[in-house]
């Protein structure tokens, strides 16, 4: 097998453009990729052209999984550059984050997209070696 890259995540969303606009407010450099409807509902590719999140409109689902309390996926990590300016650039959009450390890590920043999915963002050590 020769795996090649992680392509994205498919996210189900109660409103796709509020989840549009809060990845985009975190990743600035992110864009529609593709978009359409498929059964009634809208959909679009939202991210770079190194990966992308699927999103998925469904307004009627409601979110089942409890973080750390469930068998499956609690978060999401994505490697920032610059965790200062980031967690300047939640404080001025009003997102609210916490932070843990790690000794690999010089920044450990956890924020929850508008459907309850936390999002790890992470700025490794420059000496940490598997960054």
């Amino acid at each position: 097998m020769n795996f090649t890259r992680f392509e994205h995540i498919n996210l189900a969303c109660k409103d796709i453009d509020a989840t549009k606009k809060f990845y985009q407010s975190i990743f600035p450099d992110w864009y529609v990729r593709v978009e359409g409807v498929f059964n009634g509902s809208r959909w679009m590719h939202f991210g770079n052209d190194q990966f992308y999140l699927a999103l998925n409109d469904y307004p009627e689902l409601k979110h089942v999984h409890t973080a750390y309390e469930n068998i499956g996926i609690n978060h999401v990590g994505f490697t920032i550059k610059d965790g200062e300016a980031m967690k300047k650039l939640l404080d001025s959009e009003g997102i609210e984050y916490y932070t843990m450390t790690a000794p690999e890590t010089k920044h450990r920043i956890y924020v929850n997209d508008p459907d309850g999915n936390e999002i790890e963002l992470v700025e490794y050590n420059s000496e940490y070696a598997l960054r």
